[in-house]
């Protein structure tokens, strides 16, 4: 994935994390056609399916503490003491890798 103005030298990631990264970003957007693009291009490209499955994984961990995060401040607003805990304070050392 090259943008049109960057050129191969000037390039700070690699092609495959480049893909990976864009897998995630169609994981959190829930962007099938994305994802299936992206897909296809990243086995053509060696990535592996536990890769592709990582960054998916990591993806879907970041879109759920987005959506508890919003959850609690709406609650908070309209008077709910109820709140959700994130899951960066589930896992060890406070954090989820997002």
């Amino acid at each position: 994935m090259e943008t049109v103005t960057a050129k191969k030298e000037d390039r700070i990631l690699e092609d495959k994390i480049e893909n990976l990264i864009a897998i995630g970003a169609a994981t959190a957007a829930n962007c099938i056609p994305c994802f299936e693009h992206l897909y296809e291009k990243a086995i053509n490209s060696g990535i592996t399916l536990s890769q592709i499955k990582r960054a998916s994984d990591i993806a879907e961990l970041v879109k759920k503490g987005a959506h508890i995060a919003l959850t609690n401040s709406v609650n908070e607003l309209i008077g709910i003491e109820e709140t959700q805990n994130l899951p960066c304070e589930q896992t060890a050392n406070k954090s989820c890798r997002c």
